[in-house]
């Protein structure tokens, strides 16, 4: 999930400087308009040690009218608030309409801090959570606007920030209490956190994540995506309709150097000489092929899901990876666009469909991510719509996972160039042509806005449970071995571990039938 924080986006002194101007101007100018309204502004702010939560706040006070700005850091519980329920200090942190209320951890901190120390276990903590959702819905039915800010960067330069911190005695970092040093336990913080923004992050109240290795991209980020939501709600408000415009994407500052993504950090010239790619593929392919039958014996599914732009070698490398595997084990799903049928469903509905039953393995050629990539760009899906299947996705694969079903998802990218000689040889090769069409042509110029959803859908997506393969695909041979070899190894190292049994259907603790095992499909077939 945080892949998208550690990228080096960044912004110079001189741009910087020109946009802190304009940015400020705005800032007051909405904050003015604000005034006049009955919309109370929340804004969370939240991340790990060393990211410069503190700074951004202050820069925040700098910008804004701090006349009608309150922060409220949650650092010692007083007699008076142990004396209440814990939801009583936050009540009374709530902003009037036409007010900012800036929260340090607000009503995450307890719950992250607990969970990190081993206060509460994994039901509690999702407890605590649902209890979150719901307050935050709650606040946003009745009109307040909630801005979550999570700040992050890589484990090296929280450790090279940390240290340029703890060399100033007057940093306010040295100058907080207790504090909690998360930093040294830099992966298992990280774990607890995904956990949280996944399961917080809806269309009312979304998370922002934030990279915040440069300070002035932090800054202005931040200021521009807090602009952006609260300028988006008063034309609500207004009655402008502004629903193709407010996205819960960040709104970056204007510098090439901020719009960078991950798909920009991948190395497009890895290649795998001929010779090579033979003798790894026969390895490979014979070992999925005995992998497969494996976890055929063990009753573990697979669910393959590979997406990628047009021409991107999806195809070629599915084929590699049925060439391997026992036609009667697995199934290949071409995903195009829904009939009427599936039209008349929700969206998910045409892919729980296929879910392979224990021991088989279902390969999605294109997948449920379509409403965040082709729906999003295309508009054939709502804002609301597409806005909220992050989190749609994320509990759904969720339910896979805890399932029993090993989930793997490969992006495959090409370079541009390489996107326009596939197509032109698609089209002067007779058996090929089919594959190319006008709507692939339409495509390759929407290619910038495909690159944004697929930033952040990688970034909303990309979870412990169900993390994102990127795969470099301008050498097909590269792409096609270095799918397999992570298939191989995923399956390896999950058959290892015993498959939890279910123990029944919420919330009888019958058992299931399907747990005592079909005698027939446990046999291997003849083969």
């Amino acid at each position: 999930m945080f892949e998208a924080t550690k990228i080096g986006r960044s912004v110079s002194k001189e741009e910087y400087k020109e946009q802190q101007e304009e940015l400020r101007t705005q800032l007051l100018a909405v904050q003015r308009e604000l005034r006049n309204s009955n919309i109370a502004v929340v804004v969370l702010i939240a991340g790990i040690e060393g990211a410069g939560k503190g700074e951004v706040v202050n820069r925040l006070h700098e910008w804004l009218d701090t006349r009608g700005v309150q922060t409220f850091a949650f650092w010692d519980e007083s007699d008076e608030e142990r004396e209440r329920p814990r939801y009583w200090r936050f009540w009374r942190a709530m902003p009037a309409g036409g007010e900012i209320a800036i929260l340090f951890g607000g009503w995450y901190q307890a719950p992250i801090e607990h969970h990190f120390r081993g206060l509460c276990n994994d039901a509690e903590l999702d407890a605590e959570l649902n209890r979150i959702v719901d307050f935050e819905q709650m606040l946003a039915e009745d009109g307040a606007l909630i801005v979550k800010f999570w700040f992050h960067m890589s484990e090296a330069d929280q450790k090279a920030r940390l240290k340029e911190l703890a060399r100033d005695d007057r940093s306010r970092w040295k100058m907080l209490p207790e504090k909690s040093r998360f930093s040294e336990h830099y992966a298992t913080f990280e774990q607890v956190a995904e956990r949280v923004i996944r399961h917080t992050d809806r269309g009312c109240a979304p998370w922002y994540l934030i990279e915040a290795t440069d300070r002035r991209y932090r800054d202005l980020t931040v200021g521009k995506t807090l602009l952006h939501a609260m300028r988006a709600r008063l034309d609500e408000t207004n009655g402008t309709d502004t629903s193709l415009q407010a996205t819960d994407a960040l709104e970056l500052p204007a510098s090439d150097s901020a719009h960078i993504t991950l798909l920009d950090r991948l190395d497009l010239d890895l290649s795998l000489p001929s010779e090579d790619y033979k003798g790894l593929l026969k390895h490979y392919q014979t070992e999925l092929n005995e992998l497969a039958w494996a976890a055929y014996h063990k009753r573990r599914s697979t669910v393959l899901v590979f997406e990628g732009m047009d021409a991107s070698g999806k195809g070629g490398t599915i084929r590699r990876i049925a060439q391997a595997v026992d036609a009667r084990l697995y199934r290949a799903i071409p995903v195009a666009a829904p009939s009427d049928e599936e039209r008349a469903h929700h969206y998910l509905w045409r892919f729980w469909r296929h879910i392979p039953r224990a021991g088989r393995m279902t390969i999605y050629d294109r997948s449920w991510y379509g409403r965040v990539l082709v729906e999003r760009v295309e508009g054939f899906a709502k804002p609301t719509e597409w806005r909220r299947a992050y989190s749609e996705i994320n509990r759904f694969e969720e339910q896979l996972v805890d399932s029993g079903i090993i989930l793997l998802k490969f992006w495959i990218q090409i370079s541009l160039d390489e996107q326009l000689q596939r197509f032109h040889e698609r089209e002067s090769v007779p058996y090929k042509r089919y594959k190319i069409t006008e709507e692939d042509w339409r495509n390759r110029e929407k290619w910038p806005l495909y690159k944004e959803a697929v930033n952040e859908m990688i970034a909303r997506t990309s979870t412990q449970h169900a993390a994102w393969t990127l795969v470099e695909g301008n050498d097909k041979r590269y792409a096609r071995v270095k799918v397999l070899r992570t298939i191989c190894e995923a399956l390896t190292a999950t058959l290892k571990t015993p498959l939890q049994p279910r123990t029944g259907y919420w919330p009888c603790g019958d058992k299931r039938l399907d747990q005592q095992g079909d005698k027939a499909s446990q046999s291997k077939p003849n083969h």
